[in-house]
C-alpha cells in the first residue's frame, strides 16, 4: 500500500483526492463512492468530514480558491480596475485548471475565513477609488458573476482547457443557417478564441462599471 494511502483521512486529503478525481471524470461523475474507492476507504468514512456532497463541494471550492490567491500576485498601487482585470483573470485561470471547474466553484460556500484578508483589500482599494461599500460590493459581484458564467459556458464547450476545438460543428452550424447570414457568421466568433471573447467580455464590463460610477478606467 502506497504511502498516500496510509496518511490519515482528513478534510484536505479528501477534497485534494477529489479535485484529482474531478478532472478526470467530471462533476457528473464525482460520487462519493468513487472518491472512497480511490481512498481506499469505504463510502461511510467520507462522511466523518462531509455531511453530503454539497459540503464536499464547498471544501473543493476553497481549496480552489486558495490556489487562484496563491497564483495572482497584487500590487497595492493597483487602480481598481487593474485590480478586477488581476481577479478575474486569476479567477478565470483557476477554474479552467479543472474539469467543471465553474460548476463547482458556482454556488459554493467557503469553508474558512482565508478569503477575507482578499475580499477586505479589494473592497478597501474600491472603496478608496471613490465607491461606496454598496457600489464596491456590487462592482465586485458583477465582474465575478461575469467569470463565473463565461467559464461555465466555455467548459460546457470545452470540457478541458487543452481542448482546441469547441463541441459543435462551426461549418456544419453555418451551413444550416442559410437564410440566416449573420447568425450563421457569428459561429466562427462564439466559438473560437476564447481568451479574446473574455477579455472583450470583461472589458466591456469594466467601462460599464466606470460608466455607472463615474470612474477613470
Amino acid at each position: 500500500m502506497s504511502t498516500e494511502r496510509r496518511s490519515p483521512l482528513d478534510r484536505a486529503r479528501v477534497a485534494d483526492t477529489a479535485l484529482r478525481l474531478l478532472n478526470e471524470v467530471g462533476l457528473d461523475g464525482l460520487t462519493l463512492r468513487a472518491i472512497a474507492k480511490e481512498l481506499d476507504v469505504k463510502a461511510p468514512a467520507l462522511y466523518w468530514h462531509f455531511k453530503d456532497k454539497q459540503a464536499l463541494l464547498d471544501e473543493m471550492a476553497t481549496q480552489m480558491f486558495r490556489r487562484m490567491v496563491a497564483g495572482t500576485p497584487l500590487d497595492p498601487a493597483d487602480t481598481w480596475s487593474e485590480r478586477l482585470l488581476k481577479i478575474n483573470r486569476g479567477l478565470r485561470a483557476a477554474l479552467l485548471g479543472y474539469r467543471d471547474g465553474a460548476r463547482v466553484f458556482s454556488g459554493s460556500l467557503f469553508t474558512d475565513t482565508d478569503h477575507a484578508p482578499v475580499l477586505e483589500e479589494n473592497l478597501r482599494l474600491l472603496t478608496a477609488a471613490g465607491l461606496t461599500l454598496a457600489q464596491a460590493v456590487d462592482a465586485g459581484r458583477t465582474a465575478h458573476a461575469y467569470t463565473i458564467g463565461f467559464v461555465t459556458e466555455e467548459q460546457g464547450m470545452r470540457p478541458l482547457s487543452g481542448d482546441q476545438e469547441a463541441r459543435t460543428d462551426i461549418t456544419d452550424r453555418a451551413r444550416r443557417m442559410p437564410d440566416h447570414p449573420l447568425a450563421a457568421a457569428a459561429g466562427e466568433l462564439l466559438f473560437h478564441d476564447y481568451d479574446r471573447q473574455f477579455e472583450e467580455g470583461l472589458a466591456v464590463v469594466l467601462a460599464g462599471i466606470g460608466a455607472r460610477y463615474g470612474l477613470a478606467l
